[in-house]
């Protein structure tokens, strides 16, 4: 993302806000592992979740990505494309039997755009978002999604922002359409570490994560969904049903920072997010 940024707009470097140091919470995430419930989940889970939720997940995915790739011929905006998303997260989160409990949302002026900064743990971060965030965003992901059906279909008609790791100069496009999105108050979903933790714990940051909250100059809103990595991990399909929480976190400026600041920036969201996700222990 960083060359894709460059060849956005190579501003020349400016004095900024300075930079935040980066604050690390070994004890914290040690705290946080050691209070996951140790509880095992046999056969009775594993049959519910292969013969009950995965097919009824599949089912809602093939029938509203159908819909999606029709209402989508005439939804330039993406509005009833994000509702139908919005039914598609509803149902997958009924079916799943996974309680969320939402808490700081309420402090979020959530008519203004923000960039939200949202941990990723789980191919079902995604339902939960468009479910308890209550308005349409976009959301910046990247470009292996595009091979998932019904997913990939809407992501790709909806006018989702796509940013591909591998070739970043594929990127410029969405980068500019997302900037223009921002200032004209569409508010943006991403995942700052670039995908999913293997091992439930928050990664680094990209660099450049934050340069369209600093080039829109709108606040970024940390979020840690906790409780999701449980659910369901990487490489499996074994959905293990429990509370879940989504934690928002206070606003973060950007007004007055430039490009120069990303560093500091991306320090001082990854430390509030990881104060969000490791203080209080799991969802329970």
């Amino acid at each position: 993302m960083k060359s894709s940024v460059s060849q956005v707009e190579n501003e020349p470097a400016e004095d900024g806000a300075a930079p935040v140091a980066s604050a690390s919470l070994p004890v914290l995430e040690r705290r946080f592992l050691d209070a996951i419930p140790r509880r095992e989940y046999g056969w009775g889970s594993r049959l519910r979740s292969y013969l009950i939720i995965d097919p009824l997940i599949w089912l809602y995915t093939l029938v509203l990505g159908t819909i999606v790739l029709i209402v989508g011929l005439f939804d330039p905006g993406g509005r009833r494309q994000h509702r139908i998303a919005a039914a598609w997260s509803w149902l997958i989160t009924k079916t799943m039997i996974s309680p969320v409990k939402v808490t700081g949302l309420d402090k979020i002026d959530t008519s203004k755009a923000h960039v939200y900064a949202v941990n990723h743990s789980s191919a079902l971060d995604i339902p939960v978002l468009y479910v308890y965030l209550p308005f349409q965003f976009r959301i910046a992901f990247k470009k292996e999604l595009l091979s998932y059906p019904g997913v990939g279909w809407y992501l790709k008609q909806s006018g989702q922002i796509c940013l591909d790791q591998q070739n970043p100069a594929r990127s410029v496009g969405s980068i500019r359409t997302a900037l223009k999105d921002l200032r004209t108050g569409m508010p943006l979903v991403i995942f700052p570490e670039g995908g999913r933790t293997p091992d439930g714990e928050i990664k680094q940051f990209l660099p450049g994560a934050f340069f369209l909250a600093i080039k829109a100059q709108v606040d970024i809103v940390p979020v840690a969904l906790v409780g999701t990595f449980e659910l369901l991990p990487m490489n499996t399909y074994h959905i293990k049903c429990h509370p879940l929480e989504m934690r928002v976190g206070e606003p973060i400026p950007t007004a007055g920072l430039t490009t120069r600041d990303l560093e500091g920036l991306s320090n001082r969201v990854k430390a509030a997010m990881e104060s969000l996700y490791y203080s209080e222990g799991p969802a329970s």
